[in-house]
């Protein structure tokens, strides 16, 4: 531990500058609705909002380092609902990177979706801003059929998360009916939520009537539109062999009964979009210079033998790809929450850069730009019930915040063209992102 402390020293952000923000000459987009409201001066002290308005109306505290922000627009800052924390099997220098990456890209939150007892850790001294790291909430150890293999063992686990700290419970494939069960009962019982997979054991009616925190990846959804087709095969990653079965006619059902049950839904539709893109598209990604090169060769290897692999042909995949984004565009008609996450790292999924790539496929699946982006801001702060602190631009809220150089209500891939970063109330100027990003390219790269 003390190795680690160490290394993530080194990534530690610059105390906080005792003097105040001011950003000049703004176009704010608040995201309490869709609305633009230019010139305005936005001042930021200890972390929050304390100041909003017309430029030349606000006072600027003496000895603010002030912020030129004529052209350019202010959004809250993102969250990746799908991220991934290294473990202890990775490197400590694995772990400052990813974290680093998210940061860079506007991410100021990520829900880990795979914890580990050091992850709890980080989460402090990332709400502390002792590293360069978005905010951090946590999931404990997987819950699945091998490490929860028996009602009791179940049970001990969600007591023993909680006890921890843990902020919710990760369900994996593979949990036996009673044992989802039992782990459902003790989770209400001791007051903590699950979210992640629903086993094939448990199908999507039994998880909406759980009343999981979040399903990701729309896991069951597909399988269940499915089961209706005799003689369909058995799924594989998330049912994209399906596609020859799907009955699209049980969408609207689905949709009103995941918004009666309150369960939020992280698509991670971006995973899906890269199996209908080619691999010479894929392997052109300008981001993967920060990623490791072995790393994005073993992408590259699972993407040209995937369709072998799984037994999918493309024509199912692709199909199983549109009916996902009509799913996503009935949830959002429906009422039913949406939450902006990729699954970084997982294939092409570099930290970070990977949101901006979902934000334009809930676009691509039919939601406006605005739409999309309340998934990362408005609805991120209802799921985590953080209305007050945090999802809007407004006064007296956290200092999470992302200075773009172009409006994203206009093109929601102008998220990508970053000029700054407020993290926690700390500065991260574009030229300093830069910066960073040139360091990380060249360690991968070494």
């Amino acid at each position: 531990m003390l190795a680690t402390l160490a290394v993530l020293a080194r990534i530690t952000l610059a105390p906080a500058d005792t003097a105040a923000l001011a950003l000049v000459n703004v176009t704010v987009i608040p995201m309490d609705r869709e609305r633009a409201v230019p010139g305005q001066t936005v001042v930021v002290r200890d972390g929050r909002i304390v100041a909003i308005g017309p430029t030349g109306q606000v006072e600027i505290p003496r000895g603010a380092v002030r912020i030129e922000g004529s052209g350019k627009y202010l959004v809250p800052g993102l969250a990746e609902m799908h991220a991934h924390i290294p473990g202890p099997q990775a490197p400590d220098e694995v772990r400052e990177r990813v974290l680093a990456l998210y940061a860079l890209n506007g991410i100021t939150t990520i829900r880990g979706m795979l914890g580990h007892p050091m992850h709890l850790e980080l989460r402090e001294r990332a709400a502390a801003g002792a590293i360069l790291s978005p905010r951090i909430y946590t999931s404990g150890p997987s819950l699945n059929g091998n490490s929860v293999p028996s009602v009791e063992a179940a049970v001990r686990a969600v007591t023993e998360q909680k006890a921890a700290g843990y902020d919710f419970l990760k369900i994996h494939p593979g949990l036996a009916r009673e044992v989802f069960d039992s782990l459902d009962a003790a989770a209400d019982r001791l007051g903590i939520r699950f979210a992640g997979h629903v086993p094939q054991a448990v199908g999507i009616e039994r998880a909406l009537e759980a009343r999981y925190w979040s399903i990701d990846h729309l896991d069951g959804y597909i399988e269940r539109l499915a089961a209706g087709s005799s003689g369909a095969p058995q799924p594989v990653f998330f049912g994209v062999n399906l596609g020859d079965q799907v009955d699209e006619s049980g969408i609207p059902a689905l949709a009103a009964a995941t918004r009666a049950a309150g369960v939020w839904n992280v698509p991670t539709q971006t995973l899906l979009e890269s199996l209908v893109e080619s691999p010479e598209a894929l392997a052109g990604r300008p981001e993967l210079r920060y990623w490791p090169a072995q790393q994005v060769a073993q992408w590259l290897e699972f993407r040209r033998g995937f369709l072998a692999q799984s037994g999918a042909t493309a024509a199912s995949v692709e199909r199983i790809v549109e009916v996902r984004r009509r799913l996503i565009k009935a949830l959002h008609d429906a009422g039913a929450g949406l939450l902006l996450g990729s699954d970084a790292p997982q294939v092409w999924n570099v930290p970070g850069f990977s949101i901006h790539r979902e934000l334009e496929a809930m676009v691509a699946a039919g939601l406006t730009p605005y739409q999309a982006l309340r998934t990362g801001t408005v609805n991120v702060a209802a799921f985590f019930g953080t209305e007050r602190e945090s999802g809007t631009v407004e006064v007296g809220k956290r200092a999470d915040l992302v200075l773009l150089d172009a409006n994203p209500l206009a093109n929601v891939g102008h998220t990508r063209r970053i000029a700054g970063v407020v993290l926690n109330g700390r500065w991260l100027p574009g030229d300093e992102i830069r910066r960073r990003l040139e360091e990380i390219a060249t360690r991968v790269r070494g």
